[in-house]
Parts: structure tokens; C-alpha cells; sequence
């Protein structure tokens, strides 16, 4: 059954336009994700699909009765509005409290907001929050979603996707988060050029089909060609929690990236990284940090070595943002230290926009920090690391004030970069950015030589730049997830997973510590007397004690090893036969863990 049909629709806010005789349609069950750049009309194709915006040509048709949820990129409320209010309306406490939905909706994504709460004072993920409960427990035959995971943090964009792909409603959503897309979409429109192309599948999906469009058609933009290789080759053979997805056939994506490189040269990036960092980049020893009354960490010991590339995750208010403060040194631990490499040369690229001068010229402000500088093995000038971040040639002498938000986001990162730091602290970084840009910075970053800490609630940029995940869980540590955000999503929602700390002194972020915090079963089996199970229940523990003991042996392997390759950062062959053993151990490492966590579970 046609829910919407559009024919020949035109849609311009300038002399050139947005939609130019666009002619397409949703069918019940459809499942369709909206991608562009942005400017490019995506927003503007769903106001139209919706009739909150006219065409200036052409005709939109609804079926009759069609129940519509639209969600827009603005969160409005009325007046004193309360979370009750805006979210269950008039209806009361019986009637939602049977409503099954109703109740899927309300704990999935306001479990921790009062039902009574006023709206006004609360933040943008809490607002966004409530507008999608809204919306989410209305009976609609179409959801349409504008940019749905922005302000949500990762755990709340993961029950989002359940819940959509669990939903038995058409959908199309506009998000520049392509784990999103892959899980929840089944269709892909690419707004370009005034032009609707479509595509079968989901994100993954689209990046093959667009390859071997552009391969079939000769494409004269090579870069670009090559950017969505790239992309490819990461998606086959990077970290994947999207087990369902890509719906693509493999022996097509085989063949497109059988000659492409790996997407990062880990052993000569860990070089340069040596080479211009030394030994020792952050030491931090049992610190305590407290924001007001409440202490963020307490006694902690983590350590950061050159080139090491961390994704940092936890719920909001954990303590991200202030970990890279402590850091960066704009604040300080009550006790403890931080020690800080010499040649260390940190640049932090905040959730706030940096104040630049609004008259001065976008290429400007970019050249009068440096000219040129080196990402890779390449010299960039700074128009064209403008170029490679959007800013085409007539739009680098754009006055900054008259920049957007994703815009001057764009800018600020190019900033930061042409100061050749040699650590990066990116908080939120694809704020503001489409995938076509998102690209383009992971490309860059591949090439940069140092250490990298990103925290950021893009799940596919997390996992596409990084080679580690930490965790903030709330216990005043920083604890290492070698199973990445599915380890940490998994963990929240038991409540009671074991923790490991991480990089205790003498190892780096990528180095194994024994799991000293998830002992606590093995633990109190030792001291609390004869637990279940009797004479099984010994074998169990002395199992624990001996993998215990493995592990600390191992972490010692793996802190001698990184010393050795920070002692042997010239030395090329060298450099390769150490990485090598360096990733046996970790890798033996991971499966001793492994047994350990499953031992543990059964010793109570």
C-alpha cells in the first residue's frame, strides 16, 4: 500500500535548487535513510513528504487517514510544559500502564527523568528524549525522524534502533550516524545535486552500490572513488557489531578492495608517534578529581602511550568531558598527579565553539596559524585541507560569521590541525558534520601520527578511528572493553558485569591488565569460606588464580614489548617483528580473559 506519493516536486531557497522535479514514493514497510550533505535538501525532503513545507512545483500525496509521526531537528514545547504532559497527554496512570508500547517507551528512554518534571529546565539529550517518547507511543502507520540521535548518548541510540527494528511501522530517517542506519534501514536515498537517488539496502549497502556506480561510470573524481574504498574495506574487515548487516554481496566487496591497503600503517604510525612524543605521553597516578561536591575519580592509575588511538565512552555526566580537561592540565587533580611527556603538544577540540573573529575570512583564520603542514606522508596547504573538509574555493572566503554550526565545527577541527599537535582530544567532533565530511576527517586522522582520544556517540566514527575502547562506569576508574561499545552496552544493561581496570602503571592504554576489579566473585569465594558447590568450587578458584597469574604475566610481556618499540622507533624491521609479537600476546591475552570472565561467573 502507497503511504506517500510525490511527483515532480521542486523545491528552491536560492537561485539554484534544492529538489529539482523529484519524483518518488513510501510504501507501508518501507524502511528508508535519508544521506547528503549537509545543505544539500534532506530536511527539506521530509518537510515536504510531511506538508510542512510546500513545493514551489509538483504535487504530494497522502493516503487517506495516514497516521503521520514526525520528528523535526527542533524540540518545541508549550510553556511549563511537564514530561506527563507532553509524553502520556490526559491519559491516566491505568490506561498507559496497560499500554505495553507505553511502557517499553517510558523505561527504554525516560527511566530517569521524572514524569512531572518541568520540560523548560531540562537539557537538549533529555528534551530529545522526551519529543521521541512522544512520538514513539502514538499509534502511526509512518515514523519519520530527523536527525533522531542527536543529543542521545550511546546507550539510548541502541535501544532506539531495538525498538524501531522491532516496530512494525514504515520508516525514513535522516542521520548522519551510519551504525543507525545500518541497523534500523533497509533503503537508501542520497539527496545530490537537486536529484533523489535511490539505493537497496542500508549504509553498507550504499557505499558498495556507490562504488561500483562510480567504478561502472568511470568517475573523474578518483579521491573521491577512492575515500568510499576506503570506507569499504573498513566496513569488511573492521570491528563489527552489525552482525545482520551489510546486505551486500560479499564476493562484489571482495573484489573491490582486494588491492586496497589496510586503512592505517599501525607499526609506522607508532613510530612517527615515538618519534615525536618519546616514551612517555600521560602518566596519570592515583588521582582524585571532584566536580563540586562529587568525585569523578578516585584513585585512579592510567597510562597513555604514543600513537595510541582510545575511544572513551560512558553515560552522560560520567566524566568524559573532564578526563580530557585533567589531561589537557585546564584542571587538576585534588590528590595524585599527572605527569605530563616533555615534548607533549595536546590540542583539544571541545563541545563548545571556539570565539573567532565573525570578519575574518574562513581561508584567513586557517593560514594564520600555519600555511602548510604534513598529514601522512603528504604536505597539505591549508585551502586544500579546506577543500577536503567542504569549503570549495568560493566558500574559503566566506566571512566566519556567516558560517553554520557544522560549518565553523569544520573549521575549528582544521584549526587544531594545522597546529600539528602530537595528541588529539576530540570531544563530540561529528557534531554538526554529514557523512561525506565524516569521511574526510577519518581520512585525515588515518594519517596522523600521534596519540588520539575521541569521545563521541557515533558508534561507526568510534569504532572507524580508533583501536581501543575505554569505559567510564561509574566506579572512579577508566576500565578497557576489549569487546568495544557492545562490551559497554552489554555491561550497562546487566548492572553487575565484572570490571577490568586498565593500563595500570608501566602499561598503555593498549596494553592487558589482569581484571583485578572483576574478581570480586573470585574474591569473596576466597575469603568467605566454603561456597557452593564444595571440591568444584576449589578447582574453580584455583583456576581463577592460575588465569589470574597468566594475565599479570602477559601484562608484563606486553609493558616490556611497548618499551621496546618506543627504544626501537627508527628501526623499521625491528618495529614489525616486536608489533607482531606484541599482538600474539594481546591476543592470548584476550583469550585467557575470556576464560577467566566465564570462570567467574559460575564461582559465586
Amino acid at each position: 500500500m502507497n503511504l506517500i506519493n510525490v511527483e515532480n516536486v521542486t523545491k528552491a531557497y536560492g537561485p539554484e535548487p534544492l529538489l529539482d522535479a523529484v519524483s518518488l514514493g513510501l510504501d507501508e514497510g518501507d524502511r528508508v535513510g535519508v544521506v547528503g550533505r549537509n545543505g544539500g535538501g534532506k530536511s527539506t525532503l521530509v518537510e515536504i513528504l510531511a506538508r510542512a513545507t510546500e513545493p514551489d512545483a509538483g504535487r504530494v500525496t497522502h493516503a487517506r487517514g495516514l497516521r503521520l509521526g514526525y520528528l523535526t531537528q527542533r524540540d518545541a514545547f508549550p510553556e511549563g510544559a511537564t514530561v506527563r504532559g507532553i509524553v502520556l497527554g490526559d491519559r491516566q496512570e491505568h490506561e498507559w500502564a496497560g499500554d505495553a508500547r507505553a511502557r517499553d517507551v517510558l523505561a527504554g528512554l525516560l527511566a530517569d527523568l521524572d514524569l512531572d518534571a518541568p520540560v523548560a529546565a531540562m537539557s537538549g539529550g533529555e528534551r530529545r528524549r522526551v519529543a521521541l517518547a512522544r512520538l514513539l507511543v502514538a499509534d502511526t502507520d509512518l515514523v519519520m525522524l530527523d536527525e533522531p540521535t542527536n543529543h542521545l548518548d550511546l546507550e539510548a541510540i541502541d535501544w532506539l534502533a531495538r525498538h524501531l527494528r522491532a516496530r512494525r511501522v514504515a520508516l525514513l530517517i535522516v542521520t548522519h550516524d551510519r551504525w543507525f542506519l545500518d541497523e534500523v534501514t533497509e533503503r537508501t536515498w542520497e539527496v545530490v545535486d537537486g536529484r533523489v537517488e535511490r539505493y537497496e539496502g542500508g549504509y553498507s549497502a550504499y557505499v558498495l552500490a556507490k562504488a561500483e556506480r562510480d567504478r561502472i561510470a568511470a568517475a573523474t573524481e578518483s579521491k573521491r572513488q577512492n575515500l568510499l574504498r576506503k570506507e569499504l574495506a573498513w566496513l569488511r574487515r573492521g570491528p563489527r557489531a552489525r552482525t545482520s548487516k551489510p546486505k551486500f554481496r560479499v564476493d562484489a566487496a571482495q573484489e573491490l578492495i582486494a588491492d586496497e591497503p589496510p586503512l592505517r600503517d599501525a607499526v609506522e604510525l607508532t613510530r612517527f608517534a615515538t618519534a615525536r612524543l618519546g616514551k612517555t605521553v600521560y602518566e596519570v597516578e592515583d588521582a582524585t578529581v571532584e566536580v563540586g561536591d562529587r568525585k569523578i575519580f578516585e584513585h585512579l592509575t592510567w597510562r597513555l602511550g604514543p600513537g595510541d588511538r582510545i575511544g572513551l565512552v560512558g553515560v552522560n555526566g560520567s566524566g568524559k568531558s573532564t578526563l580530557l580537561r585533567l589531561l589537557e592540565g585546564s584542571i587538576g587533580p585534588e590528590a595524585g598527579r599527572v605527569i605530563r611527556g616533555k615534548t607533549v603538544k595536546p590540542a583539544h577540540l571541545s563541545q563548545d565553539l571556539e570565539e573567532l573573529d565573525p570578519a575574518r575570512r574562513v581561508l584567513e583564520s586557517v593560514e594564520e596559524i600555519k600555511n602548510r603542514i604534513t598529514v601522512g606522508k603528504r604536505d597539505w596547504t591549508a585551502g586544500q585541507l579546506l577543500e577536503r573538509l567542504g569549503f570549495r574555493s568560493d566558500r574559503q572566503w566566506t566571512p566566519i560569521g556567516d558560517l553554520s554550526g557544522g560549518e565553523r565545527r569544520r573549521l575549528q577541527l582544521l584549526r587544531l590541525l594545522m597546529g600539528e599537535p602530537n595528541v588529539l582530544m576530540l570531544d563530540e567532533p561529528t557534531n554538526d558534520l554529514d557523512i561525506e565530511t565524516l569521511t574526510e576527517v577519518e581520512d585525515l586522522l588515518d594519517g596522523w601520527p600521534g596519540t588520539l582520544i575521541v569521545v563521541s556517540h557515533d558508534r561507526y566514527f568510534l569504532e572507524r578511528v580508533t583501536d581501543h575502547v575505554v569505559a567510564l562506569l561509574g566506579d572512579g576508574q577508566v576500565s578497557m572493553l576489549p569487546g568495544g561499545v557492545e562490551e559497554y552496552l552489554q555491561r550497562r544493561s546487566e548492572g553487575n558485569a565484572p570490571t577490568r581496570t586498565v593500563a595500570a602503571a608501566g602499561t598503555t592504554a593498549g596494553a592487558v591488565t589482569a581484571p583485578k576489579a572483576a574478581g570480586s566473585k573470585a574474591a569473596q569465594a576466597k575469603g568467605g569460606g566454603q561456597a557452593k558447590g564444595g571440591g568444584q568450587d576449589w578447582k574453580s578458584r584455583k583456576e581463577l588464580d592460575k588465569l589470574e597469574r597468566r594475565l599479570e604475566k602477559l601484562a608484563k610481556q606486553a609493558t616490556d614489548l611497548h618499551e621496546r618499540l618506543a627504544a626501537h622507533a627508527t628501526d623499521y624491521a625491528k618495529l614489525q617483528e616486536l608489533d607482531g609479537k606484541l599482538k600474539q600476546v594481546q591476543a592470548e591475552a584476550e583469550q585467557v580473559e575470556e576464560e577467566w570472565l566465564m570462570l567467574a561467573e559460575d564461582v559465586g
